[in-house]
């Protein structure tokens, strides 16, 4: 498969840039922007809410769901969650159409970028940094499943994006799917 026809797919953890790279990649590429958090919540409910009244269990599969319905788009910039990497049928399905790219921050950086909001419900918690900490622990495996790794600190969006297209010149052309 043409790397051209492939969805540029953004994941890593909250706060490491994944919304506002697509945003530039989106402009710079012309294509279409899907968040599936922004799609999730289109269905009626915020994601904190189905934390809060549903749970995380629950929530990763609707997730999942999701990651399955985009994933059959062609030609666009696909912007996960944070946990999207905790199941391998997600990455798998991400990847059959997509160039998996992983964005990276250190922890404090995270903390910096996510205090400003109330919207992340696994950061409500009496020590966030912590949490951080614990979190990209837990994941690291899951995150190095990508195709590419962009450390996005000291890098504002626009050197982030174009880092991104650098990177996935250097990957060489996919078999058809």
């Amino acid at each position: 498969m043409h790397l051209s026809d492939l969805n540029v797919v953004l994941t890593g953890f909250m706060g490491t840039g994944k919304s506002s790279a697509a945003r530039e990649l989106s402009r710079i590429l012309g294509r279409k922007i899907i968040d599936i958090d922004s799609e999730i919540e289109k269905k009626g409910t915020p994601i904190s809410e189905i934390f809060r009244i549903e749970g995380e269990p629950y929530f990763r599969d609707v997730e999942t769901a999701m990651v399955k319905e985009v994933s059959a788009n062609r030609s666009v910039i696909i912007s996960t969650g944070g946990g999207v990497v905790l199941r391998k049928e997600n990455m798998d399905a991400l990847r059959r159409t997509g160039i998996i790219i992983c964005l990276e921050a250190t922890p404090e950086t995270i903390l910096e970028r996510t205090s400003k909001t109330t919207e992340r419900p696994l950061l409500q918690v009496q020590d966030p940094l912590g949490k951080i900490r614990e979190l990209l622990t837990a994941r690291e495996a899951c995150y190095k499943d990508a195709d590419l790794t962009i450390n996005t600190e000291g890098k504002n969006p626009r050197e982030v994006a174009e880092h991104i297209l650098e990177k996935i010149k250097t990957l060489p052309e996919r078999p058809g799917a």
